[in-house]
């Protein structure tokens, strides 16, 4: 019964504002990965910071091709 009222109440998010959240989440996980590859934070040493940072660029092309090929919506 919950499930029914709740699927009666779905509000959507409109197109342009899911692309507009998908563009800046692929510019934020390409930005992030640079700078883990650049090793600004120091957290971890050299290898590891170079490993997170690339898939984390990885990452976010697979998200920019997703959503260049409309696969998300």
């Amino acid at each position: 019964m919950e499930n029914k009222r709740h699927n009666q109440g779905d509000v959507r998010i409109p197109r342009g504002a899911r692309i507009g959240i998908g563009i800046f989440m692929v510019i934020i996980y390409l930005a992030v990965g640079l700078l883990f590859i650049l090793n600004v934070f120091d957290i971890w040493n050299r290898p590891v910071s170079c490993t997170v940072g690339g898939l984390l660029i990885l990452y976010g092309i697979w998200r920019g091709y997703r959503l260049y090929k409309g696969i998300n919506y």
